[in-house]
C-alpha cells in the first residue's frame, strides 16, 4: 500500500495532482491482461513481444511475467516527447529491434496511446517486415487520437486527458520509477 509519506519520498518533494491508478490495481490488470494473450495464440506458434521505449518498460517486465507461454521479447525506440508534456509531433526512431519480425505473432506493446503520431508512424514499418499478425498492447489509451493505423487489442486502462507519470511513464525522464501511475 502507497502512503502519503512514501509518495512526498518518492517524489523528492514535488507535488502530484493525483494518484490515478495505485501499484496494486496496476498488478491486478496486468496479470489479467497476460491470461488474455496467453489465450490469444496457438501454443505453437512464434511470439515476439516487441516494448516500444523507454516508457514501456516496466510494463513489458510486469507483463511477460503474466504470459504463460514461451515468447521472445526485444525493444524499440521512438521519441517524439522530449522534455514537453505535449507530443511534438515529430517522431524519430531511436533504436530498431533486432530480432527477426518475419513469420512471427508480435505483440507491440505501448505505455500510452496519446496522440497516435508514434504508432501511426511505427505500425507501418513493423508490417513491412512481414510479420505474421501484428497486435498493440496498451498499459493507457486517453482515446483521443483521431485515427490510429492500427487498434489496440489489449488495453489496460482508460486513461484521462491529464499528463501522466510513474510505472515507466515519464516528463523530462523524471517519474518513471513510481510504482503507481499518477496525474502531474
Amino acid at each position: 500500500m502507497t502512503t502519503p509519506d512514501d509518495v512526498r519520498a518518492r517524489m523528492g518533494g514535488r507535488e502530484i495532482r493525483r494518484i490515478i491508478y495505485s501499484a496494486e490495481v496496476i498488478r491486478e490488470r496486468v496479470a489479467a491482461m497476460g491470461r488474455e494473450i496467453t489465450e490469444a495464440y496457438p501454443a505453437d506458434e512464434d511470439v515476439l513481444v516487441l516494448g516500444l521505449l523507454k516508457g514501456s518498460f516496466i510494463f513489458v517486465a510486469d507483463l511477460v511475467r503474466e504470459i504463460r507461454r514461451p515468447l521472445h521479447v526485444d525493444f524499440l525506440m521512438a521519441a517524439s516527447y522530449g522534455a514537453g508534456t505535449v507530443s511534438s509531433g515529430h517522431v524519430r526512431l531511436v533504436h530498431d529491434p533486432e530480432a527477426e519480425l518475419a513469420g512471427r505473432h508480435v505483440i507491440l506493446v505501448e505505455d500510452i496511446i496519446d496522440s497516435g503520431t508514434t504508432l501511426n508512424k511505427l505500425v507501418p514499418l513493423l508490417r513491412e517486415r512481414g510479420p505474421k499478425s501484428l497486435d498493440l498492447c496498451a498499459l493507457l489509451h486517453k482515446r483521443i487520437a483521431p485515427e490510429l493505423v492500427l487498434d489496440a487489442r489489449w488495453v489496460g486502462f482508460d486513461a484521462p486527458r491529464e499528463f501522466l507519470v510513474g510505472y515507466g511513464l515519464d516528463h523530462g525522464e523524471d517519474y518513471r520509477h513510481l510504482p503507481f501511475i499518477a496525474s502531474l
